[in-house]
């Protein structure tokens, strides 16, 4: 299977088990946990990207990233897990 497979080119979203989710929702979850874990990135910008990261765990889960992946980071985890999305 290829990506534009799952996602054409010319969409922007698609619904997975009633959740919609965007079209780069993986890559920005991604941006935002760089962030959130950098110590050198400002307090303003870490909650910032927590918010983030915790709004765009149902849409992980709808995919299955969080069925497949298990954060090597273990304030991550915690995060995830405090957020009630089961892993």
């Amino acid at each position: 299977m290829r990506a534009e497979d799952v996602l054409a080119d010319d969409t922007n979203e698609a619904t997975f088990d009633g959740v919609t989710v965007r079209k780069g929702t993986v890559g920005a979850f991604l941006a935002n946990v760089r962030v959130w874990s950098d110590s050198t990135a400002s307090k303003d910008d870490q909650l910032l990207a927590e918010r983030e990261i915790i709004q765009s765990l149902p849409a992980l889960k709808a995919i299955g990233l969080l069925d497949v992946f298990e954060p090597k980071d273990f304030r991550l985890r915690e995060l995830i897990a405090k957020a009630g999305v089961p892993q």
